[in-house]
């Protein structure tokens, strides 16, 4: 297993604003950006605690074990312990925030799918906030979660979203899973599972069907001056957000648009928009609440054993597609995949 270092805010966006001329904007952007680089080069450390993690698993239960921690600033994790399971409500908006998200995440994922926290043997989800100054992004570091609170300008409180939270611990789920590679298409795959969960979190926690959620990831989290409703759009990739700052969103919908490049490791936050259209168009097709038929079939996809942790676009296709009939046999989920997948021209066969 080879956990990466995954992050909410695109490094794409990240780049644009340290190159503004404007110090409250890019300060906060190389900081973000010096700090995430020197995130990736510590990843060998967290494959060995993944290890001994998974050589003594916690006891199952259907009840999450969270804890949340203060970085009090600091670029240090865990930070002090300040909320526990059996904590009454904090005095800290964010560590309850955090707190709910975490709850909300493990219960989609044990009465949706059966399935005991992220490693499904019942890991105990940590959690730090407040972590370092200004920091403009929140990770999976592959044993737990980290929230910055954003500079109050760009970006706000990155707790603020449960589907960001989803987004992040779903990057876990695939780390003791399929273990996608994060690079290229396979790490396209990687975030597009991430925004997807992300989303049906949040469509559980409300209770909406597919035709009744909004379909962001990241919703609420820009700033007040910030041209844009979101950092990615499953519904119309691109359109996320068009701001003198951030730029525009330059997600594809479809294999038409798909980008060649080396940055970003592939493009892995870009291209993902193309698989995130193709759940979009089958959850919608199918309608009702997503994460019953869409989300059961990316779902067992994803976990089944059989996703290459290098994975193309066209596997995971065909192998959606084939899941989709070994759940429901031949009807509306089989037809619902294959169409969805050739409107955003990836092949099936």
């Amino acid at each position: 297993m080879k956990p990466v270092f995954c992050t909410i805010v695109p490094p794409h966006i990240l780049d644009r604003l340290a190159q503004s001329e404007d110090p409250a904007v890019h300060e906060p952007a190389r900081r973000t950006l010096e700090h995430d680089s020197l995130h990736r080069t510590r990843r060998r450390v967290v494959a060995l605690r993944t290890t001994a993690a998974e050589a003594a698993p916690a006891a199952l239960s259907d009840k999450p074990q969270r804890t949340i921690f203060d970085a009090h600033h600091q670029e240090t994790t865990p930070g002090t312990k300040v909320h526990s399971e059996t904590d009454g409500p904090s005095k800290d908006a964010t560590v309850n925030r955090a707190n709910t998200a975490l709850g909300a995440t493990f219960d989609f994922y044990l009465k949706a799918y059966g399935r005991h926290s992220v490693d499904n043997a019942g890991l105990p989800l940590n959690a730090t906030v407040h972590y370092g100054q200004n920091y403009d992004n929140a990770f999976w570091d592959g044993t737990q979660m980290v929230f910055g609170d954003g500079d109050g300008r760009l970006f706000g409180d990155f707790t603020i979203s449960v589907d960001v939270i989803g987004h992040e611990l779903t990057h876990g789920v695939t780390q003791y899973t399929a273990n996608l590679e994060y690079y290229g298409q396979s790490g396209a795959l990687n975030e597009s599972v991430s925004d997807v969960f992300g989303s049906l979190i949040k469509q559980y926690a409300l209770g909406q069907t597919a035709d009744q959620a909004d379909w962001l990831i990241g919703q609420g989290l820009l700033g007040p001056t910030i041209h844009g409703v979101a950092l990615r759009s499953m519904k119309a990739p691109g359109t996320a957000y068009d701001d003198p700052q951030l730029g525009k969103d330059p997600q594809p919908a479809t294999m038409d648009d798909y980008v060649r490049t080396s940055r970003d490791n592939g493009g892995v936050h870009t291209n993902s928009g193309i698989p995130n259209h193709a759940f979009y168009l089958v959850a919608t097709g199918l309608g009702g609440h997503a994460w019953e038929r869409a989300g059961k079939i990316w779902y067992a996809t994803l976990t089944g054993g059989e996703l290459a942790s290098d994975a193309d676009f066209a596997e995971f296709a065909r192998l959606t597609a084939a899941t989709a009939r070994s759940l429901f046999g031949e009807g509306d989920e089989v037809q619902a995949v294959l169409k969805a997948w050739s409107q955003v021209g990836v092949p099936t066969s």
